[in-house]
């Protein structure tokens, strides 16, 4: 059904990377939640009427605030879908995250003033007038926001965005609070507790909560977090394609907003190859990241010895040392040189974020362990620090 209304609304609606087509889906979304929205702002506000219910009427008030947040989302995607300028080189995509973060605060403080005003009525409480037309207006409503979010989930899972599901998230949360309304309404017309405010603080609760997980995941992405695990993958498959290169490492996601993404990497060659040929190499293999990924790629090379026992041998020695330290650290860039009194071993590690070494205690104990191998060695490290999920992907 999503893909129908897709059809008819978005050209090119496939074409979900294109930032045009995702500001239609935006354009989308907000002139459907702004217009169900305001529809069940007036049916609440009647049914809240006709009651006296300080719940009803909230609820009414937090889809008013629901269509509010529809302009947000709306207004974030004709802007973020704007171009490059020479202000913001990267375009202006992290401000559809900005609009989901906003939405997300408008529905905290919903959840604060409901929760206030409920309090005000558990301390004052008044007999609720019943209707079964109010129940009727509140059990439409139950319905029309659940399609709203499952609508919004849908279109925030097929172009990956944020801010639809923070939509989504609000919309179910809206759900459940009128459910519980209806509940509160049936239970004081079916027997003389005075319900209204617990009713309404529980329902205030809910949205709290929803909101703050909603501001977390729109928060994630504007203060950075590690690519996904699959991307990680295809990304992986995609540069080791090419046989000249033998391994990745150092990669790095930089996130500019939906569809604006920048690539970096350190890919590792044989010191054997033609430098004019592996440039080649390093080139297409940049610009099959970009194709591929519709992104900006920047690979730097780095030349190891492949074809030296002595240095696979000892890179596979320190490598397993390495691990009896902590199973997830691995080693990159390995070199060694020979020298009259020591033998210098020059290599990355990759440790965890909040690892229980610090990086003078990880250096330290992998010094003493390299010497266990013979006393002339000396280990030249250096320590990359890593989400543990990257750490996850590169076990083998």
């Amino acid at each position: 059904m999503i893909e129908s209304i897709a059809k008819i609304f978005i050209k090119n609606y496939q074409d979900v990377k294109n930032p045009a087509v995702r500001q239609r889906y935006g354009v989308l979304s907000g002139m459907t939640g702004i217009l169900l929205n305001l529809l069940l702002f007036v049916g609440k506000l009647l049914a809240g009427v006709l009651t006296g219910a300080i719940s009803v009427t909230a609820d009414a008030f937090n889809n008013l605030g629901d269509a509010g947040s529809s302009i947000v989302t709306l207004v974030g995607f004709r802007m973020a879908g704007k171009p490059a300028d020479g202000e913001h080189p990267f375009g202006h995509g992290r401000i559809e995250y900005i609009a989901g973060l906003l939405v997300s605060l408008a529905i905290l403080v919903m959840g604060v003033e409901l929760l206030s005003s409920s309090f005000e009525k558990i301390l004052h409480p008044e007999e609720v007038d019943f209707s079964w037309l109010s129940v009727a207006i509140l059990a439409a409503s139950v319905a029309v926001k659940l399609w709203m979010g499952y609508f919004n989930r849908a279109l925030g899972r097929y172009i990956g965005s944020v801010s639809m599901k923070a939509t989504s998230i609000d919309s179910i949360s809206d759900a459940t609070a009128t459910s519980t309304v209806i509940v509160g309404i049936l239970v004081g017309h079916f027997s003389d507790w005075m319900v209204d405010g617990y009713v309404g603080c529980a329902v205030a609760l809910f949205i709290l909560y929803s909101g703050f997980m909603a501001a977390r995941d729109t928060l994630q992405p504007l203060l950075g977090q590690p690519p996904e695990a699959s991307l990680v993958r295809e990304i992986e498959k995609a540069v080791l394609a090419y046989p000249q290169i033998v391994g990745i490492h150092d990669l790095v996601v930089h996130n500019y907003g939906p569809g604006r993404t920048m690539i970096s990497l350190h890919a590792e060659v044989s010191n054997r190859e033609d430098i004019q040929e592996i440039h080649d190499v390093v080139d297409l293999a940049e610009m099959g990241l970009k194709e591929k990924f519709n992104c900006d790629a920047v690979i730097h090379m780095d030349p190891i010895v492949t074809d030296d026992e002595a240095t696979n041998t000892m890179r596979r020695k320190v490598a397993s040392l390495v691990k009896v330290i902590d199973p997830r650290l691995t080693i990159h860039d390995f070199r060694m040189t020979d020298g009259p009194t020591h033998r210098n071993l020059i290599f990355d590690v990759q440790a965890p974020y909040g690892f229980r070494l610090t990086d003078q205690e990880l250096i330290a104990s992998i010094r003493l362990a390299v010497r266990t191998l013979d006393e002339r060695n000396y280990a030249v490290v250096r320590i990359d620090k890593v989400s543990p999920q990257q750490l996850e992907d590169a076990a083998p």
